[in-house]
């Protein structure tokens, strides 16, 4: 829906435009749904952090292997942890997108747009 308005002239005008032209504001309306939603980067890598937190108590909880030394245990299992804590990262963010879905609202919005008027 477009309601055209009438509007004073502005005090500076665009470069090239004369000072007398007469401008007209277009305001355009539609219903927009607006909701919260969780940043799935941050919830990936927060699973991805405590995945490494957890190889590294995992990595210090086993004893040794004569086969791997510390560092190749520590290294293989930040693998699997921090793969399987960004995969639970998206899957809790997935779940909270999910449940404020449910509260999305609809509402109007605005869009003004001001130009010459065409004569």
């Amino acid at each position: 829906m477009t309601d055209p308005v009438n509007t004073p002239e502005p005090e500076s005008t665009p470069q090239g435009a004369e000072a007398s032209v007469p401008l007209e504001t277009e305001v355009e309306r539609d219903i927009v749904t607006v909701r919260r939603a969780p940043r799935y980067s941050r919830f990936m890598t927060l699973g991805a952090l405590v995945g490494a937190v957890v190889a590294l108590i995992l990595t210090v909880s086993f004893p040794a292997n004569d086969d791997f030394d510390k560092g190749q245990v520590f290294g293989f299992l930040l693998l699997a942890c921090a793969a399987i804590g960004l995969a639970l990262g998206a899957l809790v963010a997935l779940v909270i997108d999910r449940a404020t879905a449910r509260r999305a609202k609809s509402v109007t919005a605005e869009h003004e747009t001001i130009h010459p008027v065409d004569e």
